[in-house]
């Protein structure tokens, strides 16, 4: 398991009982968590002293109990600055588990730069979909990356740029693209642009800007196969990431195995990432991630 580690302002406290128990800063919060099938003693003053608890509906759905917590906070990671922000569905603005990647990824990014490449002619440009609030982005962003940000959500691709403005690095070269996933990759294609790395991020279901269906079972393995045809000669890696229960590491393996490495050869790992607990010193298991590096 890859495990996200190297966070100073957020961590996961405890969980039980359907949810965690988390620090976002100087905050404390309580979501539901479909992973914590397991029971718990909630010792943890933090249970009765939260700022903010989302409930879930029966019906579906939920909502916010606020104490004390503001409409909007930061937090930081290495050099980055994060807005958050609670709103549906119980998100934050941020899966802070999604960090492990970003080290992994930036190091690629700054191991090619240093190596001589003369990215004033030739930038590393990095394409990154399903982008959401930029995390991904900002990160190779920081690294010297070029970055093409994509995400059907308007509000999501706002959000994004406010979060590269809070972390200093709006100035350095991107382009944020409100847009449907696929039928951006099918006009890159057809103008010939061609990518060193591919991020995506997929939803388990989703809709396009112009109401698109997006249904990862069915969808996810032709995408993959299309985004092939935008990738240079020599791609530097390839990430894909899931929170869908079927899409497990091995079948993101296989993924990868039968589309990129026939063609570009390298190397396929693919994990479940997590974040540590801190009462049990365990981990809470937050999905699966498949890399392919060349």
């Amino acid at each position: 398991m890859w495990i996200a580690d190297n966070w100073k302002e957020y961590r996961v406290l405890d969980t039980a009982s359907g949810e965690k128990l988390e620090k976002w800063g100087d905050y404390t919060l309580v979501r539901p968590d479909p992973q914590v099938i397991w029971d718990g003693e909630k010792k943890n003053p933090g249970w009765r002293k939260m700022n903010g608890h989302y409930h879930r509906s029966r019906a579906g759905g939920g909502e916010w109990e606020f104490h004390d917590l503001p409409e909007e906070w930061q937090i930081h990671y290495r050099d980055l600055t994060f807005n958050l922000k609670p709103f549906s569905f119980k998100h934050t603005g941020l899966f802070p588990e999604q960090a492990v990647n970003w080290d992994w990824f930036s190091a690629i990014i700054r191991d090619e730069i240093a190596s001589g490449r003369d990215v004033q002619t030739d930038p590393v440009k990095v394409l990154n979909l399903f982008a959401y609030t930029g995390g991904a982005t900002l990160s190779a962003m920081a690294a010297g990356a070029h970055v093409t940000h994509v995400d059907a959500s308007k509000g999501m691709v706002g959000w994004a740029k406010e979060n590269a403005v809070s972390s200093g690095i709006a100035d350095r070269p991107v382009r944020w693209l409100v847009d449907d996933c696929v039928k951006l990759v099918e006009r890159e294609i057809r103008r010939g642009n061609k990518y060193d790395a591919i991020i995506m991020d997929p939803p388990s279901y989703g809709r396009g800007p112009k109401g698109e269906t997006w249904k990862i079972e069915e969808s996810i393995y032709p995408f993959i196969k299309l985004t092939m045809d935008l990738l240079k000669d020599r791609p530097l890696f390839y990430l894909v990431n899931s929170y869908t229960t079927g899409l497990q590491p091995a079948v993101l393996s296989y993924m990868l195995n039968s589309t990129i490495v026939p063609r570009f050869g390298g190397k396929v790992d693919a994990e479940e990432i997590g974040l540590p607990i801190e009462d049990s010193g365990l981990v809470l298991p937050c999905g699966a991630s498949g890399r392919w590096q060349r």
